[in-house]
């Protein structure tokens, strides 16, 4: 019998074995690849039907043929040069190598790859093919715009070339240039190593050369298209000294154009004379020719390229920068007000303002709509109060733009203008939208699908508490007949930041609302366009992954004509179907066809507009203007999207814009003509915020127009410093960087405000945003105003910016405004009353209402009582001309104007103050009605007996006060009868000084021990 070891063995099992090892691990880790990519995959199908949904495939495959096409050029370019090079080492390897000590490891090399070459070779081209265009699909945009090129019809005034040749062709020039060095620096390296391990090169060769012939031309070669891209690269960097930040200004100044352009041209000579020696050297093969090249060309580029631009910059332009630079400065501003829009008569109108504090009441009745227009109900302040009257339930909330309100960051309602009573009337308002924190799956996704219609009061009015008074609001949403508003669907599908998805069409019924008459769930069913269906199980699985979440696919809930609702929130909607624009911060509804839309203004920029100066936005918070710097903008462009159905539209607007145009000629159907906007849209466009920033903070200092002063700084302006909120006045600071790059740190400064109001001279009502000026310091000690400029966009699509010139040297700003309000006796005695006991006082925006030569200055004060569920109520109003020379403060705008004007009636002007409360079922918690009785609030008709002394006043305040503190201290508090009793008390106090009596030491008395006493 034959021993195991002399059996014959089964080599072919065996073979079979080791073959099924290796099909079990690429098995293996396919499926891990494929497990790893399935939610990617699972996005990027739920991608293409999210755009499919909105009939919107186009921008879809425009955008990934794109990146595609741009992967496969750059792959396939590389692969073609690297193979080539790769081929050409294997042609010219020598027969017999040369020998060294390590010949012994090239020989294994050789055993192994022996009969591969071509596989190798494939495979490492491949490879490095794939680095190589890895991040080339990150530059579709500047390819769009390649491709897409239009022309400015404006020439640099350095070169003499289109402006579109620098924002559309430059940028995307430069980044070829700039990949194909990168690109040939890898391929040499490679081909080194290849010529190393075919024995063309020795580090350390015992017998004859290190080097071979053939490999002295092929890397000279090599070396020889190096310096020809460098040469390219040169050309295209004197295009880019029109963008140059190293003088005073942006652009190519006079270092640049008299050192740096000079090197350049002397560098491309280099180059191409770099050119001439290694292709000379294809005939010496040697190293001596390629060495002087490199070597010529790294002392020209060193010294040249660097010392020499630096010490002109030194020693000739900085002892005599306004005599060398003024002809480039002047470029600069005449470059800076075309990408800003800011060309005086063209974009501005600048006109005197001959400011005199001599106002009168017939002034005041001549510019009725903007005294009828101020706006004392604050967006920021009231946001809470809006929140507690009419968010209604927990998963309810109003989303607002979040705004700088000088320490911190706040959220802030929205401000428009709508028809009350056939008159055009500012007015504040807020989406209902909602809050989906801490709720089940079911209660997220197939039951709360939407907020619900919007809460509106007038900008100029409120109740006789000090709340707003809502001329829309409630659920379901109720309507003053006085406002001419239709909110037919008042469902909102899609808003501000509103996350996640929702689920309709599903088995069961979508909440629609909370009755707040019989606490019953209102029941509804999705009936419009938006969303994806989910009628199979792949594209269940496929929202699974998406979402991260197993209850798309199991759910009872999900049945064949269920559909999911995903990108809800506004922004994120227009990013994703056009991401080469930039957008506000801020998404506006409006109302119109009865529904609800947003309106998001949509920008265009670049960074490459020759000789303009670049704007620096860090305090754009969360806008689309915030983060980075450009020297180009337009408002070319309006989203608008439909809260209910999602449907997206585009509006290109009248306005001259050569990027706008080019994106238009890459997707010709995502844009539509402003024609076909519609009339009742078009009445509540408004000029961008985010813009006016921008454009404001450059006309600072570009509204002069002598390019002297512009470098000495002698005419600049400054954007007023922010009086800030809190009763003392003390402004935040902010840091900036500096012209020398430096950070700087200075008072915040004032946010730009809408206003409705008739511009001095004109006699139309103009919906405007409004920011104020002082003169430049440099350590922000002027507080004058010097100018102010306004904002509008027409219906016609138009906009216009003014400027308003202050020519007397005595108009305040707004800073020493407020701190003459702050310093006022009466003011002073009111505030330190208001703010006992817990209670918190906060200032309104400080407005600034030009009449005729005057300027009214407004500012609106509220009271927070103590505890969490308080909220701020307009308790006084303070109306001053000047600074400090007269000043008023009064329960509302009525009275503050009347006493301004000593006795003058403006009731017929502003109206009664609005009597209508919230409605008390629509209050979530509501209190109890006080008794008349109890609270001393008389009528105009029968007044109680004034105080005739001091210690009468004193007694009544102590009374009321007490009254007060228990209203505040029963359960649930009495917000309501407080602000009533305070209101009582601060009309005592305004008698001390009628009988005589010093205020201050009749307020020291009331202590707290004497009141309790």
């Amino acid at each position: 019998m034959r021993n195991v070891e002399e059996m014959p063995q089964r080599g072919r099992s065996s073979r079979f074995g080791g073959r099924g090892r290796v099909v079990l691990a690429v098995l293996a880790a396919a499926f891990i690849i494929i497990a790893l990519s399935l939610r990617g995959i699972a996005g990027f199908y739920t991608d293409f039907l999210w755009f499919d949904s909105l009939d919107r495939t186009d921008v879809w495959g425009t955008v990934l043929g794109a990146k595609v096409v741009l992967t496969l050029i750059f792959f396939g370019v590389f692969f073609a040069l690297l193979w080539l090079n790769l081929f050409l080492a294997d042609r010219s390897a020598p027969q017999t190598r040369v020998p060294g000590p390590e010949e012994e490891l090239l020989a294994r090399y050789h055993d192994l790859v022996a009969g591969r070459s071509r596989l190798v070779r494939a495979v490492v081209s491949f490879f490095f093919a794939l680095l190589a265009a890895a991040g080339v699909r990150s530059q579709w945009e500047e390819w769009l715009l390649f491709v897409n090129r239009q022309d400015f019809g404006i020439t640099d005034p350095q070169f003499g070339t289109d402006i579109g040749f620098y924002l559309f062709q430059l940028p995307f020039l430069t980044y070829v240039v700039d990949w194909a060095f990168a690109a040939f620096i890898i391929i040499f390296i490679l081909t080194v190593i290849a010529h190393y391990l075919n024995g063309g090169i020795r580090m350390a060769a015992t017998s004859g050369e290190r080097t071979t012939a053939s490999v002295k031309v092929h890397l000279s070669a090599i070396l020889a298209v190096l310096a020809v891209i460098r040469a390219a690269d040169y050309w295209l960097q004197r295009y880019e000294l029109t963008v140059s930040r190293r003088g005073v200004v942006d652009g190519a100044l006079y270092t640049d154009v008299n050192a740096q352009l000079p090197a350049l041209y002397l560098l491309i000579a280099i180059s191409l004379s770099a050119v001439v020696l290694l292709v000379f050297n294809l005939r010496q093969r040697g190293w001596t020719l390629p060495i002087i090249a490199v070597g010529l060309w790294a002392f020209v580029a060193i010294v040249m390229g660097g010392i020499y631009p630096a010490f002109v910059q030194r020693f000739q332009v900085e002892p005599n920068e306004t005599s060398r630079e003024v002809e480039f400065t002047q470029r600069n501003i005449d470059a800076t007000r075309e990408a800003f829009g800011l060309e005086p008569d063209a974009d501005v109108t600048e006109t005197a303002f001959a400011y005199t504090t001599d106002v009168t009441a017939d002034e005041l009745r001549e510019n009725a709509t903007t005294v009828r227009n101020t706006r004392v109900l604050d967006p920021v302040v009231t946001h809470p109060t809006f929140e507690r009257f009419e968010a209604l339930r927990d998963f309810y909330r109003f989303e607002g733009a979040v705004v700088d309100v000088g320490a911190t960051f706040a959220p802030s309602l929205d401000t428009d203008r709508y028809l009350i009573n056939g008159e055009l009337t500012q007015v504040v308002l807020g989406t209902r939208e909602l809050n989906l924190a801490d709720l089940s799956w079911e209660r997220e996704h197939v039951r709360l699908t939407h907020g619900y219609g919007l809460a509106l009061a007038g900008a100029n009015a409120t109740t006789p508490e000090g709340s707003p008074s809502f001329l829309a609001g409630g659920l379901p949403v109720e309507t003053d007949p006085a406002l001419a508003l239709q909110l037919d669907q008042p469902q909102i599908y899609h808003g501000e930041g509103l996350g996640g998805y929702a689920l309709v069409g599903t088995t069961v019924d979508e909440i629609d609302y909370v009755d707040s008459a019989t606490n019953q769930d209102v029941p509804v069913r999705y009936d419009g366009d938006s969303g994806v269906g989910m009628g199979s199980f792949i594209r269940r699985a496929a929202f699974a992954m998406r979402f991260g979440q197993i209850e798309p696919l199991i759910s009872n809930f999900v049945s064949d004509d269920t559909r999911v609702i995903y990108v809800r929130d506004v922004h994120d909607r227009v990013e994703a179907l056009a991401p080469f624009l930039r957008f506000d911060a801020d998404a506006y509804p409006v109302v119109f066809d009865g529904r609800i839309h947003y309106v998001i203004d949509a920008y265009t920029t670049s960074d490459r507009y020759p000789y303009s100066q670049r704007s620096e936005n860090g305090r754009l918070f969360d806008g689309g203007l915030s983060g980075g710097s450009f020297n180009y903008v337009r408002n070319s462009v309006k989203a608008v999207v439909d809260a209910y159905d999602g449907d997206v539209a585009f509006y290109r607007m009248p306005v001259e814009d050569p990027i706008a145009d080019a994106w238009m000629s890459a997707f010709p159907d995502l844009f539509t003509a402003f024609d076909d906007m519609p009339e009742a849209l078009r009445d509540h466009l408004r000029y961008p915020q985010d813009l006016f920033r921008v454009q404001t903070n450059m006309w600072a200092r570009y509204q002069v127009s002598d390019p002297e002063s512009l470098i000495i700084g002698t005419e600049r302006w400054d954007v007023a410093q922010n009086p800030g909120r809190q009763v003392r006045v003390a402004a935040g600071t902010e840091t900036t960087v500096g012209e020398d790059g430096l950070l700087v740190t200075r008072e915040e400064r004032v946010n730009p405000y809408y206003a409705l109001m008739e511009l001095p001279g004109e006699d139309e009502p103009s919906f405007v945003t409004l920011r104020s000026f002082v003169p430049f310091d440099e350590n922000d000690d002027r507080r004058e105003l010097e100018a102010f400029m306004v904002g509008e966009t027409r219906p016609d699509g138009t906009s216009r910016l003014v400027s308003y010139e202050i020519t007397s040297p005595d108009a305040p700003g707004p800073v020493l405004v407020a701190s003459a309000i702050a310093q006022d006796e009466a003011i002073s005695s009111e505030l330190s009353l208001l703010n006992r006991d817990g209670s918190t006082v906060e200032f309104g925006d400080l407005l600034m209402l030009p009449i005729g030569d005057s300027i009214l200055w407004v500012r609106p004060l509220y009271v927070a009582a103590e505890g969490d569920a308080s909220v701020p109520t307009l308790q006084r109003v303070i109306a001053t001309v000047g600074e400090g020379e007269r000043i008023t403060i009064a329960s509302n705008l009525t009275e503050a104007l009347n006493q301004l004007f000593d006795g003058e009636d403006f009731s017929d002007l502003l109206g009664p103050v609005a009597a209508a409360d919230p409605d008390p079922d629509a209050d979530p918690d509501p209190e109890p009605a006080p008794d008349p009785d109890d609270v001393p609030e008389p009528d105009d008709d029968e007044k109680p007996p004034a105080p005739s002394t001091a210690e009468e006043v004193l007694a009544e305040v102590a009374s009321l006060y007490d009254q007060r503190q228990e209203a505040l201290t029963s359960s649930p508090p009495d917000e309501i009868r407080a602000a009533e009793l305070l209101a009582r008390i601060g009309e005592l106090l305004a008698t001390v000084e009628e009988l005589d009596v010093e205020p201050e030491p009749a307020l020291e008395s009331i202590d707290s021990d004497e009141v309790d006493a």
